[in-house]
């Protein structure tokens, strides 16, 4: 495959993006794009649920923050919104509370203005904070029906400690969340809630100059001195045997497994050779070598993928298929073997050229759109990537050697240690 040509004048970098840090270390990043009429407003505060007391925490709070606040109700907060044809939302994960939305350049102060008082002033009306919960409750009733979440939850289970912090799931359980009160929110709301690590970015029709007066007009008076810093995250230890287990879902058609070990970190130096390996095994084309073997040439699974989930710790990295209860041996058995075969096996030319030319062609299309440069900025920043990353990009992705991608693969990948889980009807006989 040919790599595509990007037009550097384009794409963001050190030229064209403007960052600062305010006086109350909110850090501001701009790019102005003068052929749209919309700006894009990407960001996060560093108050995700590592450290929440109770299961749920972060997440319900997340939810409540724009039902209701000390200057508008829940209903004057969306009339403003769709009002002005506007787009806003927070949402709650384990590392940050982050927002998004869009709007045009001349409703930017208003979107800055709910943004403001959603974070910094929610009042957690109580009929809007039992809707949120009733809301959850369904919800997670819901998942525990899907035979594909409840193998993801077991997986999870399986390969990290119960003492780390990704071995909870964020959303909480159905006791956690109904032993959540409002004062638990207020009080993690005061504990967390603060400019101290926040990012804001701003893609769209604004001049620099006016993107980052607005940020600091509407966020530069906050101070919260109590504040306290997210954790980092531990690394985890390599698994030394395969970790099975079956959650059994009566009524279920079909079975759903996820194998896989703890990955890489986005900041590890390993982690765009261990991205190319995830992309053959399971990403490129119709998902990868597996994709050809498991599905197309075997037909033992109804889907059959890889992926790598490497952000501020050690995300996972799994394989996921979805299987009649009678291929689920094969099924596990043919994975291994392709897991084998990337693990001892070197990778051939056209493999690694045709995963860097679809790794490399699938970012200018990402930054076509203010939202996919807003996003590609912030993961810049957070990530410390480097404002010429996307400049650098190219050249990176086309450096990585075959030999590299097995050395990621054999550091985190062993035929024999791995965790497991399937979720639906009985299986018959062995798996592993």
């Amino acid at each position: 495959m040919t790599t595509p040509r990007i037009v550097y004048s384009a794409i963001p970098g050190s030229d064209d993006i403007t960052r600062r840090v305010l006086d109350n270390g909110i850090i501001v990043l701009t790019r102005r794009n003068e052929l749209s009429h919309s700006v894009v407003i990407s960001g996060s505060i560093e108050a995700g649920a590592l450290n929440e007391p109770k299961h749920g925490l972060a997440n319900f709070l997340s939810g409540m923050l724009m039902r209701g606040t000390k200057h508008r109700d829940f209903n004057t907060i969306h009339e403003e919104l769709e009002g002005v044809g506007a787009n806003l939302r927070i949402s709650g994960s384990r590392h940050s509370i982050s927002f998004g939305g869009k709007c045009l350049d001349e409703d930017l102060p208003l979107m800055f203005d709910i943004l403001n008082d959603s974070l910094r002033y929610p009042s957690f009306p109580e009929p809007q904070v039992e809707r949120m919960r009733g809301e959850l409750f369904t919800y997670l009733k819901m998942r525990e029906e899907s035979t594909r979440y409840m193998a993801n939850r077991r997986f999870i289970e399986l390969a990290y400690p119960e003492t780390h912090p990704y071995y909870p799931n964020v959303t909480g359980t159905v006791e956690s969340i109904a032993d959540i009160s409002i004062a638990d929110m207020v009080a993690y709301h005061d504990a967390q809630f603060g400019p101290a690590g926040m990012i804001v970015v701003v893609v769209g029709n604004l001049e620099a100059g006016a993107a980052i007066k607005l940020v600091e007009d509407t966020f530069g008076d906050w101070q919260n001195p109590r504040q306290q810093p997210m954790p980092a995250v531990p690394p985890v230890d390599t698994l030394n045997a395969i970790q099975f287990d079956h959650v059994p879902m009566p009524g279920k058609s079909q079975v759903d497994l996820v194998l896989g070990v703890p990955g890489p970190a986005r900041k590890d130096p390993d982690y765009d050779h261990a991205r190319l390996a995830n992309h053959i095994l399971g990403v490129f084309g119709m998902y990868g070598r597996l994709g050809k073997t498991v599905r197309e040439q075997q037909g033992l699974a109804y889907y059959s993928y890889s992926q790598m989930q490497g952000g501020q710790g050690p995300g996972s990295w799994r394989v996921l298929a979805g299987v009649d209860p009678a291929n689920v041996k094969q099924t596990v058995d043919s994975i291994r073997a392709e897991i084998e075969r990337l693990v001892n096996e070197p990778v051939s030319t056209d493999d690694l050229a045709d995963s860097q030319a679809n790794l490399t062609g699938s970012l200018p299309l990402q930054l076509e759109s203010n939202e996919g440069v807003a996003m590609t900025i912030y993961n810049i920043e957070r990530y410390d990537l480097g404002l010429d990353y996307v400049h650098e990009y190219n050249d990176m992705i086309n450096a990585i050697t075959g030999e590299q991608v097995q050395t990621a693969a054999q550091k985190y990948w062993g035929t024999d240690t791995f965790a497991l889980a399937t979720a639906g009807p009985d299986i018959e006989g062995e798996v592993v």
